[in-house]
């Protein structure tokens, strides 16, 4: 074999190694955005019933004018309690790779 042909067999062998590489690494990547999105949408839920927690707290502490009584809204309270802390102590979802 001269060394013209070795030359391009060294380079088509490399050449498959990135390739190889390149389909490892955007794996890894998709895993990887996947997981944050995961975390994403876990955060944004309890964002959103921390507000509304928040929200109903405030609602207990303002003049009883209002027209929701307060066990409604300590029940409110409590079910949002509830959310939070089953969100908090649920096992972490397992992500897709694929």
């Amino acid at each position: 074999m001269n060394p013209l042909a070795s030359r391009k067999q060294l380079l088509i062998a490399e050449s498959e190694l990135n390739r190889a590489q390149l389909a490892q690494d955007w794996q890894t990547l998709a895993g990887e955005a996947n997981e944050l999105a995961r975390q994403a949408a876990t955060l944004r839920s309890l964002a959103s019933a921390s507000a509304v927690l928040v929200s109903e707290l405030v609602k207990l502490r303002q003049p009883a004018a209002k027209k929701t009584s307060w066990l409604q809204s300590i029940l409110k309270v409590g079910q949002l309690a509830g959310s939070l802390w089953s969100e908090f102590r649920s096992p972490p979802k397992p992500s897709h790779e694929t």
